[in-house]
């Protein structure tokens, strides 16, 4: 078991204020994994005190030397990787396969690209005689989630350090051991006392306290819309900028000329994978009615070949990641069947053979209502409901009849036509043909899906403010 009971502030491990500990439950065993402290109000006050002195000297760092300290970090992250995978799969069910090829490569790829975007990167425009100069923004508090933990991190920390901001971060304290060793290699990498800062606890009290702190010049959420909400109500205060990446109900609209057998065996992967625990999974399925049927069919065989089991043993599904969100994605399950959704498979309860873990069995319903409540809410668990259409027009008209707008999907086999169709969605990331992850596309959503924008140059424009210096230079000089 993992005892991580002290914070990282100004560059040294420190005890809590008040000590208080919070045990880190593995959801496939459901024991202890290990303990974390919990902060306070208090303890955010000194962390955004070191990281508020030591941001005059970062944000003046050159370049090249802020480029010596992300390439020293990633010598350092490269070496964990394989304890970094093996502690997401203990903290949150990830199967190791998973862990191994996605959630922890996923950190080192957002440093690479932070290097490979600032070697690029011009912090100043000139317009006529008028010098247009991008500046770090200030000290930047940081709320991650437990979905893709080291993930979310990484989408904040690399691109924030990379233009000379200092950090504050809150992991979430339902999966917080991996980002206790992200700041262990940020420590041996050097990184300068008060550049980045660790600070466990829970939303309400930490997260509470870094959003309405008058010396947290932004603050940068992932998580649900709720928690957005109450993190821009707490900013407001003080006029900080907010940055949020939230919830999502993704419309994935297979065409009548799509490749169903390719369509559908890679939407329902990209449900099932991470156990459905992904804001951009393509959860509502809309289909041409004619094609329900035989949809329906290849989406049942797909979904049953994500058996749930052991994570660390091979399985390709893990469990989800506590007994609240198990028992919040039961209640869901029971909504759609009553709600008069056809079950194709799955359904409530635990799959048989595993009755310990917060294990879900694969759920598929059919002949689903966008009215209904399954179709409305972010499960965040392995349900996907499958929707028809009578004709294009109504697919887009269901596809945007949502709260959210953080991903899309559109499945043809004439590019063009999923190219037009992709245009009418209201979303920010819209995916083509079961096309992956891009970390040089700019992620980020629409309506209740947030504000901003991660990956990439574009990443980099929320953590800067653009000061316009007139008179900069003189004609014919």
């Amino acid at each position: 078991m993992r005892e991580n009971l002290q914070f990282y502030i100004n560059g040294k491990w420190v005890d809590p204020v008040e000590p208080r500990t919070l045990d880190v439950i593995n959801p496939a065993t459901e024991a202890i994994a290990g303990r974390i402290s919990i902060g306070s109000a208090v303890d955010v006050d000194k962390a955004v005190e070191a990281a508020q002195a030591a941001f005059p000297d970062w944000s003046m760092t050159s370049k090249k030397e802020r480029l010596l300290v992300l390439e020293r970090i990633l010598a350092k992250f490269e070496d964990r990787v394989s304890e970094l995978a093996g502690v997401i799969t203990e903290e949150m069910g990830a199967p190791s396969w998973l862990a191994g090829e996605f959630h922890a490569p996923l950190g080192v790829n957002h440093f690479k690209s932070a290097v490979a975007v600032l070697k690029d990167f011009s912090f100043k425009d000139d317009r006529g005689t008028t010098r247009v100069v991008m500046e770090p923004i200030g000290v930047c508090g940081f709320i991650t989630p437990w979905n893709w933990p080291i993930h979310q991190v990484c989408a904040k920390t690399a691109p924030a350090l990379a233009v000379g901001c200092t950090i504050v971060l809150k992991p979430s304290e339902i999966a917080p051991l991996s980002a206790q060793i992200f700041t262990e290699i940020l420590d041996a990498a050097g990184v300068p006392p008060g550049v980045f800062n660790l600070v466990q606890g829970e939303g309400p009290v930490v997260g509470a306290a870094m959003a309405a702190h008058p010396q947290i010049d932004m603050i940068s959420i992932t998580g649900s819309t709720r928690a957005g909400i109450e993190v821009a109500r707490a900013a407001a205060k003080t006029v900080k900028r907010v940055h949020q990446e939230l919830g999502g109900k993704s419309p994935n609209i297979v065409l009548e000329d799509a490749d169903l057998e390719a369509a559908i065996t890679g939407s329902v992967g990209a449900v099932m994978q991470n156990t459905g625990q992904s804001c951009r999974a393509p959860t509502r399925m809309l289909v041409p009615n004619r094609l329900m049927d035989e949809v329906s069919q290849i989406a049942k065989k797909v979904a049953e070949s994500w058996a749930p089991g052991d994570p660390k043993e091979g399985s390709r599904m893990g469990p989800v990641v506590s007994e609240a969100q198990w028992k919040k994605v039961q209640r869901l399950i029971s909504s759609g069947i009553d709600e008069g959704g056809t079950l194709v498979t799955g359904g409530p309860g635990k799959p048989e053979g595993l009755e310990c873990g917060y294990f879900v069995k694969p759920t598929i319903f059919r002949d689903v209502s966008n009215d209904m409540e399954i179709a409305r809410q972010e499960i965040f668990g392995p349900v996907l409901c499958i929707i028809g259409y009578d004709d294009e027009d109504e697919a887009i008209e269901i596809g945007n009849d949502t709260d959210y707008g953080l991903a899309g999907y559109v499945h043809s086999s004439d590019i063009e036509h999923a190219r037009q169709v992709a245009a009418r969605i209201r979303a920010g990331y819209i995916s083509l043909n079961n096309a992956g992850l891009d970390l040089n596309a700019p992620f980020g959503g629409y309506k209740q899906s947030g504000n901003g924008r991660e990956f990439s140059d574009h990443a980099f424009m929320e953590f800067l403010e653009l000061k316009s210096v007139l008179g900069y230079t003189v004609s014919g000089m």
